[in-house]
């Protein structure tokens, strides 16, 4: 099924709110999709089961060596890794080491993951995105564990945007930069926010169907914000 696809994507966290939208979009669209989580997405071609490690050794072997055996000799066009979460605490909370752990895991290791998928299974090329977040482009006291991670996030893109990071040739990497997703969870626990100030999964994942497909993709290394106001969301470049 794969080989017969004219266009393939693995997304990293194809199980999560955002993941989920990324693989119905992708595969409504003729795409084939393979999701990479800690549970499968019925509505994937293919999953890769991550199955949960302390060493990031460990982990890092396991989901690459089964990407390789699911892809073998194909190449895709497009890695997502939209995998992550959150999880807030100043530096005097008893959780911080744990929260800190927990987003390094789910951001860092991830992306990192993700970044060496690409360098073996990407297409010259094609394209890598990965997700920081807006408000981790400067100081985040109240979430010290979530603001390293994807801090680490945005070095990580703008490292592999240059030359010899290790990416096919022409291939882009790009960050999405979010405020709040529009998530049932975060209704859930946010239920008297401003709605039409949080960004609506199908707008992220068009976007990066079309940034998969060529339209409109930004530049290598690019940190973009996606700011919703009023139900409208911009995307511009971080400064």
């Amino acid at each position: 099924m794969a080989a017969a696809a004219a266009n393939r994507v693995i997304v990293y966290g194809g199980r999560g709110a955002l993941g989920s939208a990324c693989v119905q979009h992708f595969k409504s669209n003729g795409w084939w999709v393979a999701s990479i989580d800690i549970v499968a997405n019925p509505e994937a071609h293919a999953n890769v089961l991550v199955k949960l490690c302390e060493s990031f050794p460990e982990q890092a072997g396991q989901v690459t060596g089964d990407v390789g055996q699911l892809l073998g000799d194909l190449k895709v066009d497009a890695i997502l890794c939209v995998a992550g979460g959150w999880a807030g605490g100043n530096c005097s909370s008893t959780e911080v080491y744990k929260n800190s752990d927990l987003m390094w895991k789910q951001s860092v290791w991830t992306s990192t993951i993700s970044s060496h998928l690409a360098a073996l299974h990407l297409k010259p090329g094609g394209l890598l995105t990965l997700t920081g977040a807006k408000a981790c482009l400067g100081a985040t006291p109240g979430m010290v564990g979530y603001g390293m991670a994807k801090a680490a996030v945005h070095q990580l893109c703008q490292s592999l945007a240059a030359v010899d990071s290790g990416l096919p040739s022409g291939a882009t990497v790009v960050a999405i930069l979010p405020v709040t997703l529009d998530t049932p969870m975060n209704r859930k626990f946010m239920p008297d926010a401003d709605f039409g100030s949080w960004t609506p999964l199908d707008y992220v994942a068009e976007m990066l169907i079309g940034w998969a497909s060529g339209a409109g993709r930004p530049p290598s290394g690019s940190l973009l914000q996606l700011v919703t106001t009023a139900g409208r969301t911009e995307t511009s470049p971080a400064h």
